[in-house]
């Protein structure tokens, strides 16, 4: 096999079935940049890339593929430098969130998971210092 040129994660696809509201979450409540929201095939299909701010890897807001996953775990973790303080807002902002932020101890750092408004489960995570 011949040398392959991958150089990094450029986004993971979330489905998101209702992808004005996956926008609005996103944006507004986890304060991701919008990077694109673009129509394609003569208007019918929309593609959103959001991304966390000073941040290359994003999340497309895509719609689910037909007969595709929708309400996913995505694997993804999102890393914060205060976890109880993000716990809460979330929380106090309506988020469905986890009630108590896991504790297992070293070498696993605190973390609680969270969904968007399709559904799609993400973690946030405090990594250890």
């Amino acid at each position: 096999m011949s040398q392959l040129h991958l150089t990094e994660i450029g986004r993971v696809a979330v489905p998101s079935t209702d992808q004005d509201a996956a926008l609005a979450f996103y944006r507004d409540t986890l304060g991701f940049d919008v990077r694109s929201d673009e129509t394609f095939a003569d208007g019918s299909m929309r593609w959103i890339e959001v991304v966390p701010p000073g941040h290359e890897t994003g999340i497309a807001l895509a719609p689910p593929m037909p007969d595709g996953p929708t309400n996913v775990d995505t694997g993804i973790i999102l890393s914060t430098s205060d976890i109880e303080a993000d716990h809460k807002s979330l929380k106090d902002a309506g988020v469905k969130v986890d009630d108590e932020i896991q504790r297992m101890g070293p070498p696993v750092p605190p973390m609680f998971w969270l969904s968007d408004p399709n559904g799609n489960r993400l973690a946030i995570v405090e990594p250890l210092q």
